[in-house]
């Protein structure tokens, strides 16, 4: 609590500070005229170098200006006669029809400022596509511009484009490009939050010139869903980030910092008459081949002495076919059948040691990511990783006036599908079924701006085990920076459920809730977010992403940004305090927690954080397992959940950490994030053959059993050891280094660390060391090879993954990739005996291949 009354007193001070400051006069700029002069080759160089112009009404100082009537009024877009080469150069005459926006303004870091270099955008149409081209002065030499894979841009300088298409401020299509074209498309939703998985096919080239560097892209609006006619509005944002000078941003209409909702703020384009009305048909068929090969256990007398037999599986063929159909420019259908859903990259290692709960991993498979943002929520009741391997799927979704939906129905074989080890051991009526799934959202806009309310429904099967949810959410803003977000859901279920007062797992049916409440300020300076969550503790989403029941958690988070200075040495700063609990649905407090944090900002996007932390976390037998009952004899013979007299476990924490991070030139940046806590349970779960249980109980366990007293029927009550769980100090450690010797070439090294050591027996519960090696070389913006090696300590586990890739558009692909996992020095998974040097336990070949075939009618 001193902290937070520090970071209080700290953000008084810093508002008396922001109050005290003036602004200078403004000062004016004229647009230029689309069909004006080119401006003659000995000024390009001056035009490169100096800074650009202050734009029309803004303010040096900061704050939103007043709009120009070239802003304020939509801006009528021009339709060509001939189509544009999209070659990069700008050179077509075409180009000189076109409509010219300028005059941006510096939003990040400074405040609507004039922008360090100047900036120009042409657009115009015909019936099929919407064409954009920028002109982005600078010296050539300093802009940043290599050849990343799709989506990966944003290391190197790069302009944007938001298209909210239907003028909801709601949504809205992105679209960023590097100096060489290299794209990054995906959509913007309320608030600000970005998804990358959308993959539009459109043109786009690049190219450095003596000035700067330009652009051209061609965006099919068969690609897009758009509403158009002679009146029709789209909200429309342009911008540029210069990396070298702070991250830079740079954008064409002004960017209120009193004002959360950057749609809101769009500048308008209309115009949009003649287009020709497509239904397009997509089709992707899919091909995969692949070898298995696999340790298995060993049947012979040589087998048992190698360790085991590595098994090579028969060559697997794995054909598929997804497809979209665009039923009209609002509403679009997809489906798939026996898709190729494997992941061409698997998930990055993460550390599961003294992990209670399951560990979120995204979602990487197109046929799901495009769209998913209408089925997300604050609740994350939908994750459709829980799908995981479908026979067949298709998704309807649209939007129509103020309605947004959408339908996903898909036959899921992955939980019946037992692989051969497992399958003598699974109950005979689940082996070779399929799970049922359905999911339906329906949202509809309320109000001028961002508000909504909604629906939410899901349904999942498998043979007679059910899983059925549905309830209600909302969105409500209530002025320019302040939103109350809501969402309320019920299940009933039919599954296997732990039962803690009988000890058992039953199947029954049980009913469950949850809820979300978020009420969120974000104020230029200072902003706060109150939010809470609960969860009954029969709860369950079979469709989403299920985490800790019988829980109600409430957070209370306060900040307080300092005013950029751009040209400062400490170009800002920022400070809060967050405050949480959370308590069972039985009042019991379970944890809470107090934490503060300061970070600064530096030029060479350098940044600095520190932050100490207090808490405390109690646990409860009934989370583990069954719970004692009066006149049980579970304390004499040593077999309660818990061991001893008390059926929980309390400890209080503290802790400090401390994260920076700096691109240090072109060529190299850097992160890294170090934590220490002293007070921090461990819950006595072990860790492997390497970290067996270290509580007391375990401890005396393990010599009874090495002094032979726990064989037999019947052995002593301490050879149970129930768990313990107990506190002790920890250790987190995370960063990485990224080298980029060459425009093609890339490299990034990760290293994580986490150790956990006990008080009471002094011994070490946990040492994980992670270390993540991955390289890309682009022979082209779509010929790749990738490497990654990955080797983690407390299994001695190392995995190799090599991929060469050909993907010259959304939908059409080739892979051909290598998979190795080897054990070093680790132990034999069948016989526990140590093994000296490199073991292999499995490895993958595959050639993956796919090609989009389009038509539109």
């Amino acid at each position: 609590m001193k902290a937070s009354l520090l970071t209080v007193a700290t953000i008084i001070l810093c508002l008396a500070t922001v109050f005290s400051q003036t602004q200078p006069p403004q000062s004016t700029a004229t647009a230029t005229p689309a069909g004006s002069p080119e401006v003659k080759a000995a000024d390009a160089a001056a035009t490169a170098t100096a800074p650009a112009a202050l734009p029309v009404n803004a303010k040096p100082t900061g704050g939103k200006p007043p709009l120009p009537p070239e802003k304020s009024n939509p801006v009528r877009l021009v339709r060509f006669a001939k189509a544009p080469v999209i070659d990069g150069k700008i050179d077509d005459e075409v180009w000189k029809n076109a409509v010219v926006l300028k005059d941006f303004y510096q939003v990040e870091p400074g405040d609507n400022i004039a922008p360090s270099k100047q900036t120009e955008v042409m657009l115009g149409y015909d019936e099929r596509f919407l064409y954009v081209a920028f002109h982005c002065y600078d010296e050539p030499d300093q802009v940043r511009a290599n050849i990343p894979k799709r989506d990966d841009i944003f290391n190197d300088d790069y302009v944007g484009i938001l298209f909210d298409t239907f003028n909801d401020k709601r949504k809205a299509y992105e679209f960023d490009f590097n100096p060489l074209g290299v794209q990054a498309d995906g959509t913007w939703n309320t608030g600000g939050n970005k998804d990358f998985s959308l993959d539009v096919v459109l043109q786009s080239k690049g190219m450095l010139t003596s000035d700067g560097y330009t652009i051209e892209a061609a965006i099919p609006f068969k690609s897009i869903r758009y509403n158009a006619g002679k009146d029709t509005l789209w909200g429309a944002h342009f911008w540029r980030r210069i990396k070298r000078f702070n991250n830079e941003l740079d954008m064409w209409m002004p960017i209120s910092r009193d004002d959360s909702n950057w749609l809101a703020q769009a500048g308008h384009l209309t115009g949009f008459v003649g287009i020709s009305t497509e239904r397009t048909l997509e089709l992707i068929p899919s091909l995969t081949v692949s070898e298995t090969g696999k340790r298995k256990a060993p049947v012979t007398v040589a087998q048992i002495a190698q360790g085991g037999r590595f098994v090579n599986e028969p060559i697997k063929l794995d054909p598929g076919l997804t497809g979209k159909y665009s039923l009209t420019s609002k509403v679009t259908l997809d489906f798939a059948v026996n898709p190729d859903f494997a992941q061409v990259e698997s998930d990055q290692l993460v550390v599961t040691a003294n992990q209670r709960f399951p560990i979120f991993f995204a979602e990487k498979r197109p046929f799901f990511l495009e769209g998913i943002d209408i089925f997300q929520t604050q609740i994350a009741a939908v994750h459709t990783r829980a799908i995981i391997d479908p026979d067949f799927a298709v998704k309807l979704t649209g939007k129509v006036n103020r309605n947004t939906f959408g339908l996903l129905v898909a036959s899921d074989n992955g939980p019946g599908n037992f692989s051969e080890d497992d399958r003598p051991f699974a109950n005979p009526r689940f082996v070779d079924k399929n799970a049922m799934v359905g999911i339906l959202r329906l949202k509809r806009d309320i109000g001028k701006s961002d508000s909504f309310i909604g629906f939410l429904g899901t349904y999942h099967r498998f043979v007679d085990r059910y899983n059925e949810l549905g309830g209600f959410d909302g969105r409500f803003r209530i002025d320019k920076v302040t939103t109350f977000s809501w969402q309320f859901l019920g299940t009933h279920s039919r599954r296997p459920f732990f039962f803690p007062q009988a000890g058992k797992t039953l199947d029954r049916k049980e009913n469950g809730f949850i809820y979300a409440v978020d009420y969120n300020k974000d104020g230029r300076h200072f902003g706060y977010d109150l939010s809470g969550v609960g969860r009954t503790r029969y709860y369950r989403s079979e469709v989403g992403f299920n985490r800790r029941t019988n829980i109600n958690n409430y957070n209370g988070f306060f900040r307080y940004n300092s005013e950029p200075k751009p040209k400062a040495r400490l170009i800002s700063w920022r400070v809060y305090t967050s405050v949480s609990s959370s308590i069972d649905w039985q009042r019991h407090l379970q944890n809470a927690n107090d934490e503060s944090q300061v970070q600064f900002s530096f030029p060479r996007q350098t940044y600095l954080g520190l932050g100490a932390e207090k808490g405390y976390e109690r646990v409860f037998e009934s989370e583990f397992g069954g719970v004692r009952q009066p006149g049980s004899n579970c304390v004499i013979n040593n077999n309660c959940t818990f061991a001893g007299n008390d059926n929980e476990r309390s400890s209080s924490n503290r802790g400090l950490y401390l994260f920076a991070g700096s691109t240090i030139n072109k060529k190299v940046n850097f992160n890294f994030f170090a934590n220490r806590r002293w007070g921090t349970l461990d819950f006595d779960f072990g860790a492997g053959p390497k970290f067996p249980r270290v509580s007391p109980g375990a401890i005396v366990a393990e010599k009874a059993a090495a002094n032979g007293l726990c064989g037999g029927s019947n052995p002593p009550p301490i050879c149970n050891a129930p768990l313990d769980p107990g506190a002790g100090d920890f250790l987190h450690f995370d960063g990485g280094v990224t080298y980029q010797p060459t425009g093609a070439l890339n490299a990034t090294l990760n290293f994580t660390k986490e150790r956990l050591k006990r008080y009471d027996t002094d011994r070490v519960a946990f040492d994980e060391n992670i270390v993540s090696l991955r390289s890309t070389y682009q022979f082209s913006r779509f010929l790749f090879a990738r490497g990654r090696i990955d080797y983690e300590t407390l299994g001695s586990s190392v995995k190799g993954q090599f991929l060469l890739g050909y993907t010259p558009n959304p939908g059409t692909a080739l892979y051909v990739g290598y998979n190795d996992d080897l054990s070093r020095n680790g132990l034999n998974r069948f016989s526990g005996q140590l093994e000296p040097g490199f073991r292999r336990n499995g490895r993958v070949f595959f050639i993956k291949m796919s090609y989009l075939f389009r038509k539109s009618f």
